[in-house]
């Protein structure tokens, strides 16, 4: 799969992995739309990256469709799909005060992590669907969803954030299994413990930091953003990559706290 010239489509694309996604692929001649909800950062990142920001709700069919609508737009192929919006939450099943973890923010992490990364899958897919093969296998793109380690190993309070991001891992075989008629691959990153924006900058952070890398095998630290959109990259332009789960972690294995 050649990158230089086509287009791709990042969903969270303005911050942390997302941004770091966007950046590589922009140096290596892909036209990039960033699908986030943050407008300024939005704007701002495509500007610079001589792309195109659409202010995308993934949970929201609509948005979704005016998003991918962008990207077609552009006149480039869109041969890449990247799925790396989502949010975390932290409850029990059942409260230490004995209430029931409360459905509406399940559903929520639901709707956004899950069926967003649905929906950005399948409406990519179609118009990915519509370009023209890129060689001899009848390539047409791929898309790369992004689950979590959490998918594999949940964490207590993890129980609605790792079902959103197991059903990811749980999509991975079938979707590629149905995008092979029209030429496209489907892989899925687990990544551990990544250093991005969401954990903060002050000294605190960075003792936080520090307990969570313990777990580590090796190298004893936290991933970089730059490496996993390294992975990103690499898992497009191997061709032979398909219906993949990677864990994408140090060799960590998450303990229940």
């Amino acid at each position: 799969m050649d990158l230089n010239g086509a287009a791709a489509i990042i969903s969270g694309g303005a911050s942390g992995l997302g941004e770091a996604t966007a950046r590589d692929l922009a140096a290596h001649g892909v036209t990039v739309v960033i699908a986030d909800l943050n407008e300024e950062r939005g704007k701002s990142l495509a500007d610079e990256l001589g792309g195109v920001f659409v202010r995308t709700d993934v949970s929201d069919e609509n948005q979704v469709q005016a998003a991918v609508d962008a990207a077609v737009a552009i006149g480039k192929p869109l041969r890449v799909v990247v799925n790396s919006a989502g949010i975390g939450w932290a409850t029990r099943t059942v409260n230490r005060d004995g209430s029931p973890h409360d459905l509406a923010s399940y559903r929520k992490v639901i709707e956004v992590n899950l069926i967003g990364t649905f929906n950005l899958m399948r409406i990519g897919a179609a118009a990915v669907a519509k370009t023209e093969p890129v060689d001899a296998d009848g390539q047409r793109g791929v898309v790369i969803n992004t689950a979590s380690v959490a998918a594999l190993e949940g964490q207590v309070g993890q129980v609605a954030y790792s079902a959103s991001k197991g059903g990811i891992v749980g999509m991975t075989l079938p979707a590629a299994r149905d995008l092979a008629a029209v030429g496209i691959r489907v892989n899925t990153i687990c990544p551990g413990i990544i250093d991005t924006p969401i954990y903060g900058f002050s000294p605190n952070a960075e003792e936080f930091k520090a307990k969570l890398v313990a777990p580590v095998v090796f190298p004893k630290r936290m991933g970089q953003a730059a490496e996993f959109a390294q992975l990103v990259r690499s898992l497009i332009e191997n061709d032979y990559m398909n219906a993949e789960t990677i864990r994408f972690d140090g060799g960590i294995r998450f303990q229940p706290k």
